[in-house]
């Protein structure tokens, strides 16, 4: 506790301060700060990290809820106006402020140095920070991030002069009266509070106009350049500024810029890299200048860099994973810019897009920025207190990506599964992964390295699976590794099973249900997977597939019935019975699908159900147990056979109806062929997605909320039939299920009907997705 008496605030002597959001880089160094100036300071924050409570601890800042003796409450402007602490501190007639308020107040005293603009105004505080420090000039200080030396994010100083980091999202940017102001650069970040950018020009008009001292501007922004025409003293640093610093170099462990201009003529080293942060070293060294410091050739080589700006979180196995704040288009096109310049592989990227405002107003440049990148993956929008908007989710930029098909490949899945399942992204030696946002990416960040080393031990006990079980299987079996299922279904999308067989004896089947079973891992049969998604991320667990030719038997039997393999295609049953004279499975022979698969679903078209020709099915279940059932103990209804969810069909014996010549059982099949083939798209598709409500189709539905023709990406809602979604070429399971999605949205909006898939999500639950 200092000694002085501490100065009144609002013009009243406070010394207990409470801060809520105090786990956010804006309000938790300002605590600090103000702890260091000796006030009593309290905060909490629902999702405070370990990192800045250490932080908040070592500095005095109590954590905790509002304490009982308290004079001043701020908040920050991601705390709800219903928040509890908020009410409570109502409730006691409290002095309540925004964060920015209180920064504004606690500095008026002082000779600000105030860092603002949309792009780099940390990491140029930051860097001003660091050249003073190495100056010993005292400078207090506000930093809005953590500096990656881990030594304090703020303090008081013990001269005249403090800096600080200026936010104007809020409108609070209206409250300080600097010295002297330093703008990295000017764009329309905050668009929830600024309708456009000639708002946002007033804005720091108003500040240059009460800046008592120099205005430091990028010789780069032209915004910036006009905005400022009319203050008082103004220079500019960049490549070409009053302050001019050339990059010489960019490599290794930081950059090297040459001086001149104002500065004297020297080479400087900076312990970064990017030519973003040759801009804001330049600003930094200029704005030390102007205090009185003199550049020297290592003033900022031991710049520790900030927390969440291109800091690197692993090199495992030859891949950079780093973390980034970039969380504007401006900042992602420089921040990817600069790592392709870093890299020799590939460059992917994890986003989470800060705000359903910003999301909305930029969703088209950040899918442009975000083209840079090879592969993006799009997590759900960081929503920072906003309710969400129309056009401002995730799902709105990966549909933008998608549409303009060019640059990087991108993925999305939402919810909670949302990082999860992208995993196994098959990255190798050479790559960079950055993870970007100004949200809690951070916490998905190293979840998603901690669950990386799970899968890359699994991905070995796969291994070990695979070898420890082969030498088990028939000579004729297969077992992969990892083995593509996309082909293997008529949508054509998806990712790997882990494990995938092709059994060529009953022996097999019993051994690899036996085996899994031991192991707890999930199964998965697989006909022709004509009504199957597959999600992008791949399956977890053996995926068995009858595809050898021992189980597409079709054997007509004395008494008239057809005994037939699990593994026959539905095309080949039909044109095998009526080339012997056999009607009844006519209806069949347009469904792209296995006998397997039509006994688990009780495939039907044309007025006819697969059970309609069943008297017995052969079974293992999945204990590798052998099971005879009779049509009569099966428990059947639309779309389902509840005996087959536990078991996988290995045959069935069928009952044709007649006999007849084969003249007049083709002419049925065509006719069949011939009214799907006017009915049907011809596309890639996985048949019908939804089930037909009660009394209602779900085509009939989709179409007349005008959805036909809708697309995400590749796929596409059939302008044949509606109930289908349709591949166009290079759809994923990400487009599909985005657009499903969007369909039972726009039907449950325009008609109260909320569809349920009939097509099955391969290896997942429906409730997870939608």
């Amino acid at each position: 506790m200092r000694a002085s008496p501490l100065p009144p605030l609002f013009g009243r002597t406070v010394r207990r301060i409470h801060c809520l959001g105090v786990g956010g880089m804006g309000m938790g160094p300002l605590a600090i700060y103000l702890a260091s100036a000796g006030f009593e300071l309290s905060g909490e924050d629902d999702g405070m990290g370990e990192e800045m409570r250490e932080r908040l601890l070592s500095a005095g800042v109590a954590t905790g809820g509002l304490p009982r003796e308290v004079d001043l409450v701020a908040y920050s402007s991601a705390i709800a106006p219903r928040h509890p602490a908020l009410i409570e501190a109502g409730r006691r007639g409290l002095a309540v402020v925004r964060r920015g308020e209180l920064l504004a107040e606690a500095v008026k005293s002082k000779q600000l140095v105030a860092v603002c603009g949309a792009h780099g105004k940390t990491t140029t505080t930051a860097m001003l920070i660091t050249a003073l420090r190495a100056a010993n000039f005292p400078a207090g200080f506000v930093l809005g991030g953590l500096l990656a030396d881990r030594s304090p994010p703020a303090r008081a100083g013990s001269n005249e002069w403090v800096v600080a980091e200026i936010d104007e999202s809020d409108g609070t940017i209206g409250a300080f009266s600097p010295a002297l102001t330093v703008v990295v650069n000017l764009d329309w970040d905050h668009p929830d509070y600024y309708r456009d950018l000639a708002d946002l020009d007033r804005a720091f008009a108003a500040l240059f106009a009460r800046t008592s001292g120099p205005v430091l501007i990028g010789d780069a922004c032209p915004r910036s350049l006009r905005t400022s025409a009319g203050a008082g003293e103004r220079f500019t640093f960049g490549r070409s500024g009053d302050f001019a610093a050339a990059t010489a170099s960019d490599e290794g462990a930081g950059l090297r810029l040459n001086l001149s201009g104002r500065f004297p003529p020297m080479t400087v080293t900076v312990g970064a890299r990017g030519e973003f942060n040759a801009s804001n070293a330049a600003a930094a060294l200029a704005a030390a200048a102007l205090l009185g410091v003199s550049p020297t050739p290592r003033l900022l080589a031991e710049y520790p860099g900030v927390r969440r700006r291109q800091a690197v979180l692993s090199t495992s196995g030859g891949v950079t994973v780093l973390e980034d704040y970039a969380h504007h288009p401006a900042e992602i096109r420089a921040l990817l810019g600069s790592l392709r310049r870093q890299t020799t592989g590939r460059l992917w990227a994890v986003f989470q897009p800060h705000r359903y405002s910003r999301t909305a107003q930029f969703a088209a440049e950040f899918a442009a920025a975000l083209a840079l990148a090879d592969h993006v993956h799009l997590l759900d929008v960081y929503p920072a207190g906003e309710a969400p908007v129309p056009g401002g989710t995730s799902a709105d930029i990966y549909a933008e990506m998608r549409r303009a098909q060019a640059g990087a490949a991108v993925s999305y899945m939402p919810g909670a599964k949302g990082l999860a399942g992208w995993n196994g992204a098959p990255l190798s030696s050479g790559d960079l992964l950055a993870f970007i946002g100004a949200g809690d990416i951070e916490r998905h960040a190293r979840d998603w390295l901690a669950e990386r080393e799970k899968l890359q031990a699994a991905a070995a006990e796969w291994d070990r699976l695979a070898a420890e079980w082969r030498p088990q299987l028939s000579p004729d079996a297969k077992l992969k590794r990892e083995e593509p299922l996309a082909k293997k279904t008529t949508l054509r999308v998806g990712g790997a099973a882990r494990l995938y067989a092709e059994p060529a004896t009953e022996g097999d089947v019993v051994q690899l249900l036996q085996r899994a079973r031991e192991r707890a891992i999930g199964v998965f049969g697989l006909g022709r997977g004509s009504n199957l998604i597959v999600p992008d991320e791949g399956v977890d667990g053996l995926v068995i597939s009858l595809a050898h030719p021992h189980w597409s038997r079709f054997e007509p039997q004395p008494d008239g019935s057809v005994r037939v393999g699990a593994g026959l295609r539905l095309k080949n049953l039909c044109g095998r019975a009526a080339a012997a004279g056999l009607t009844g499975f006519e209806f069949l022979e347009g469904i792209p699908g296995s006998v397997g698969g039509a006994l688990r679903m009780n495939a039907g078209a044309m007025g006819g159900w697969m059970f309609d020709v069943v008297e017995s099915v052969e079974a293992v279940d999945y204990e590798g147990r052998r099971r005879e059932y009779r049509r009569s103990e099966m428990h059947v209804d639309y779309r389902h056979c509840a005996e087959l969810h536990s078991a996988l069909a290995l045959g069935a014996v069928l009952r044709p109806k007649a006999a007849a010549p084969v003249g007049d059982i083709s002419g049925r099949i065509e006719g069949y062929r011939r009214q799907r083939h006017e009915s049907q798209p011809r596309e890639p598709s996985a048949g019908c997605i939804f089930k037909n409500p009660p009394g209602a189709s779900a085509g009939r539905l989709i179409d007349e909320a005008g959805l036909k023709g809708e697309r995400v990406g590749d796929a596409e809602v059939s302008p044949v039939h509606a109930n289908f979604i349709v591949n166009r070429g290079n759809a994923t399971s990400a487009d599909v299920l985005a657009l499903i999605r969007r369909v039972r949205a726009r039907v449950r909006q325009e008609r109260g009907v909320e569809l349920e898939p009939e097509a099955l999500l391969y290896g997942r639950e429906w409730r997870e997705v939608l």
